[in-house]
């Protein structure tokens, strides 16, 4: 391993950076280890040559990030946070959950809050001139390495229930430029007295960012629009398909009526075996059987 200068003070590297921007994601656990390696595999397919640095916490062992040397992956130990005892009682599982539930999808057992927070040692990778973080539980379906040239703070809106939800961010998805003066400032304001995240990194990230840039739905279209709002679903369109709430990996799904062909699509990624082609692939509100229609043709002078 290889340790970073006192700069990067709780972070270590396995390997040093080999390109100038990188795909961040965040491993905590198991779980979410067995998401990184569909996500870094589809990053691959999508011909993208990027670094793709996987943040893993003390909490995942090694057998477990293993696999993620097919995907040349570069691994990055990381530290939890250096915030008071107050701020972590507060964002603990069963206190942030009684405070600020959950009641549109369940969490799975394995959804740590206070992990979350470890998304901002992004700012401390300053080795990368700009990085892109997806979580572990999203895919992606074709190349956004254009990204890379979009400004920070971009990220999607948080739409899955109704229209009205285009004024909240989803940080499953976000552009960055790491910065230690940035990451400085932000330690200075996440643990103020008495502050409360109730959505942890994504509460936090909104507030400091208030004029954060808006991507389009399509980088970071979670899955319950595949019922809830289905008349924006289209796979010619969609570049990041995110599993917020319950994951494809679950063998308890307890939605998996509702969502199987998207379970089957990250099954295809995970194993690298039979994933389709994209664009043929049918819609919410399409019947078995029924053909892609194909772009309306252009018109007009």
């Amino acid at each position: 391993m290889s340790r970073f200068s006192p700069q990067h003070d709780g972070l270590v590297a396995a390997a040093p950076a080999a390109a100038r921007a990188a795909y961040v994601t965040l491993v905590t656990n198991a779980d979410y280890a067995l998401g990184a390696r569909a996500l870094a595999r589809s990053i691959r397919l999508s011909g993208s040559k990027a670094d793709i640095a996987v943040l893993h916490t003390g909490g995942v062992a090694a057998q477990d990030l293993a696999p993620l040397a097919e995907f040349g992956c570069r691994l990055v130990h990381t530290e939890l946070l250096d915030v008071s005892d107050a701020f972590n009682a507060r964002h603990a599982r069963k206190a942030l959950h009684q405070q600020a539930p959950f009641n549109k999808g369940r969490k799975p057992d394995f959804h740590s809050p206070l992990d979350n927070f470890c998304k901002l040692r992004l700012w401390q990778l300053t080795e990368y001139e700009s990085c892109v973080f997806i979580d572990a539980d999203a895919i992606v379906l074709r190349n956004i390495d254009r990204l890379f040239d979009y400004p920070e703070f971009s990220a999607a809106p948080n739409v899955y229930e109704s229209l009205a939800d285009f004024h909240r961010l989803n940080s499953g998805v976000f552009v960055a430029r790491p910065s230690l003066f940035t990451f400085t400032a932000m330690l200075a304001r996440l643990d103020t007295p008495g502050a409360f995240w109730p959505r942890t990194d994504q509460t936090f990230l909104q507030t400091f960012f208030p004029d954060w840039h808006g991507l389009p739905v399509t980088m970071n279209m979670l899955q319950y629009v595949w019922f809830n709002l289905p008349e924006l679903w289209d796979w010619r369109s969609i570049a990041v398909l995110h599993y917020q709430y319950e994951k494809p990996w679950e063998a308890d799904h307890p939605r998996a009526a509702e969502l199987q062909p998207l379970i089957d699509l990250w099954q295809a990624y995970f194993s690298g075996e039979a994933i389709p082609d994209i664009a043929a692939l049918h819609g919410p509100l399409q019947r078995a059987g029924e053909a892609v229609a194909a772009p309306a043709a252009a018109t007009g002078p």
